[in-house]
């Protein structure tokens, strides 16, 4: 690969504009943009994520999802790209199905807590639910259902949320810690 990022300080985007892959510039403030910055946030989180002690299998694995929500971002930026596929959803469902197996079945609610790794994968659970509803927004505003309904970047996001809370599920119990559960209030009569 040659060097794509020979300048990092362009200016292009000084008065609100960016460029989208494609060589079109949007407004800073577009839907589309919107989503980017939340899938660049949400794998932000997940490097903050890895940035913890992890089993060697789950840093990996956070290292695959972290490059697939790059693919997420290209297709954002370039709508006729595909890059998410099938397999990377099924390969989330097949993972969260996995540990799901190994944890006590949930009877309450429980809140983001428990261990550090575990309260940094809850963090990345809510940020990835923001990224999907921004990702909807983007569809919505320019119409463009058709295209997001041949995508797989919804159904990935989706499919991310859910492995992030097994994941911390799974990161409290590897700690030796319990889930923080939601106590229901008590009613005075």
């Amino acid at each position: 690969m040659g060097n794509r990022l020979s300048r990092i300080i362009t200016r292009t985007g000084d008065q609100g504009m960016t460029g989208l892959a494609n060589g079109e510039r949007a407004s800073k403030h577009s839907p589309r943009i919107h989503a980017i910055g939340e899938i660049d946030e949400l794998n932000s989180t997940l490097g903050l994520l890895c940035a913890e002690p992890l089993p060697e299998g789950i840093r990996q694995m956070l290292l695959t999802i972290q490059n697939d929500l790059f693919d997420v971002g290209g297709e954002i930026s370039l709508p006729s790209a595909k890059l998410i596929k099938k397999q990377q959803v099924e390969f989330l469902e097949s993972q969260s199905t996995a540990f799901n197996a190994s944890l006590p079945m949930l009877k309450e609610f429980i809140l983001p807590g428990g261990c550090r790794s575990a309260a940094l994968a809850h963090l990345a659970r809510s940020v990835c639910r923001r990224a999907e509803r921004a990702l909807v927004a983007c569809a919505d505003s320019e119409k463009s259902e058709e295209e997001t309904s041949r995508s797989e970047a919804l159904p990935y996001l989706n499919r991310l949320s859910d492995f992030l809370f097994i994941l911390a599920r799974v990161l409290n119990r590897e700690a030796g810690q319990e889930d923080v559960f939601w106590k229901k209030p008590t009613v005075n009569t």
